[in-house]
């Protein structure tokens, strides 16, 4: 191709994007299309184009799409005293923990672990529950993504529990599950592959998911339960 088609190549393409602002808005799959060709032209990185694609993906999503179900939340009671709820937040190593009254679908506020810093020390003072709860935020389960991650900006939550019909705990919704359908999976030091229900830790420590199915584990142990 010589330097004066290339040229007139991206002229080409860049009328394109004109004439689209230029005319009436046209659906969404036009613009995924335009701009997978802004890809292939160079115009944009593999994980760039990823990222517009989960950004205008959102608005399709609802909570319920991605939320963490009320059996998998790792919750603190409300009257657990400390020495049962430093284990849970040392173990799970979350930041923020869903308190619960009689049950899982009773959620009265939240906990974050650096709120308990101030209980761990010599002069430690007496622990009660009421003197670090926090109020939660409660959204159904029908919500948009994108409404919620507007949401999320402007009460600088990170953190919201998903109500179902009733008013009761379906489950909770971070941040940074929002976040993720737009830029892809977030990891650190304590995730681990989404794919491996189990993982070797040291010679004899070991963290299975709570969902391993007993074929699993006895496949990955070669033990016969």
């Amino acid at each position: 191709m010589t330097e004066g088609s290339s040229s007139q190549a991206s002229i080409s393409w860049l009328d394109r994007v004109l004439q689209m602002f230029d005319a009436e808005p046209k659906d969404k799959e036009q613009l995924i299309e335009l701009i997978k060709d802004a890809k292939n032209r160079a115009l944009l990185d593999t994980d760039a184009l990823a990222m517009i694609e989960g950004a205008l993906g959102v608005s399709d999503l609802r909570v319920r799409d991605i939320m963490i179900p009320r059996g998998q939340m790792v919750v603190v009671g409300r009257d657990d005293p400390l020495d049962k709820i430093l284990p849970v937040a040392v173990e799970s190593a979350h930041s923020r923990f869903p308190v619960i009254g009689d049950d899982k679908g009773e959620v009265v506020g939240i906990l974050l672990a650096k709120d308990l810093l101030r209980y761990c020390g010599e002069t430690m003072p007496r622990f009660n529950m009421r003197d670090v709860l926090r109020s939660s935020v409660f959204v159904p389960e029908s919500k948009r993504l994108n409404v919620l991650l507007k949401e999320f900006r402007a009460g600088r939550n990170h953190m919201a529990i998903v109500i179902d019909e009733y008013g009761a705990a379906a489950g909770l919704v971070t941040i940074e599950d929002v976040l993720e359908q737009i830029v892809g999976e977030i990891e650190d030091e304590h995730d681990f592959d989404e794919g491996a229900p189990i993982l070797k830790r040291g010679d004899n420590a070991y963290t299975a998911k709570a969902h391993t199915s007993i074929e699993d584990f006895n496949e990955y142990f070669s033990s016969e339960f």
